[in-house]
């Protein structure tokens, strides 16, 4: 039976830490990088990423807008890249935020965790703006087979609180409840994680991060780095919440340049370290 996706991510967090990097390709980056903007440099950007994140991360998280803007060329180098990853031993995030309801939800399950899809992912973001049923009521084969899915619920980009105020506590809750029934057994993680960004004032979306139970919700922190949180108030940020948090990073480790990766990586390990 395959490892639970709360399994994985336990054991990604004790051996290489709880970084995670994302490959994000965006036009700006590729020149930066010497590379034209085309679907081939998508495939030497993801690769040298994938290179340098090898025995120091154990997750990367590719953007899958960056991808899709090159239409099916850009398609067809992340389903290399994503492969790839998995063949290294990494686990992988696909950052498509992804969100509808019936037969279209179920497509895109399919589409990224489903055992023909093209694209390989441990997990998936997902939108719950139509309700989080649309996709946690379909999530049961897949939890079976170490998938995990991971809801928006309090985004760090400013125009996220008109929205989600009123709603992040209830569905943080909602999944927590999940985690309970669908996480394996003894396993410290549940399959449904939730984005919080690092550089909200938590407290004013209500969510009681500390009173999650046996089982913990994995959360995904977007906002280290380029967009101003230190990776070393983690513990400050989110409190007895900490040690569940996949804190992702982006710019600040791509700005390095293909030749700067590892060092920039081994300096964000080293600033996690330090949590204060």
């Amino acid at each position: 039976m395959p490892k639970s996706f709360g399994a994985k991510l336990s054991e990604v967090f004790e051996t290489h830490g709880q970084l995670c990097v994302g490959i994000d390709p965006h036009a700006e980056l590729l020149e930066a990088w010497g590379l034209d903007d085309s679907a081939d440099s998508l495939l030497s950007f993801g690769r040298a990423v994938i290179e340098a994140a090898i025995s120091r991360v154990g997750i990367i998280k590719p953007q899958v807008s960056f991808f899709e803007r090159h239409g099916s060329s850009g398609f067809a180098a992340l389903e290399v890249l994503t492969r790839e990853a998995r063949d290294a031993g990494l686990m992988v995030i696909a950052d498509a935020k992804r969100g509808d309801i019936g037969t279209t939800m179920d497509a895109y399950l399919d589409a990224w965790l489903g055992k023909r899809a093209p694209f390989y992912a441990d997990s998936l973001t997902v939108s719950p703006y139509l309700g989080a049923g649309v996709y946690l009521d379909k999530m049961g084969e897949y939890f079976e087979r170490g998938k995990g899915v991971i809801s928006l619920v309090a985004t760090s980009n400013p125009e996220g609180a008109s929205v989600q105020l009123g709603v992040a506590k209830g569905q943080f809750e909602a999944i927590g409840r999940v985690n309970q029934i669908a996480a394996g057994p003894g396993d410290k993680f549940g399959p449904v994680g939730a984005v919080i960004g690092a550089t909200l004032n938590l407290n004013r979306f209500g969510l009681e991060l500390e009173n999650q139970g046996a089982v913990k919700t994995p959360i995904l922190a977007p906002g280290f780095g380029a967009q101003g949180a230190e990776l070393s108030d983690l513990k400050r940020l989110f409190g007895e919440a900490a040690s569940t948090v996949i804190a992702s990073v982006s710019r600040s480790v791509l700005q390095a340049g293909p030749s700067g990766l590892a060092k920039a990586i081994d300096n964000h390990k080293l600033e996690l370290e330090r949590i204060g």
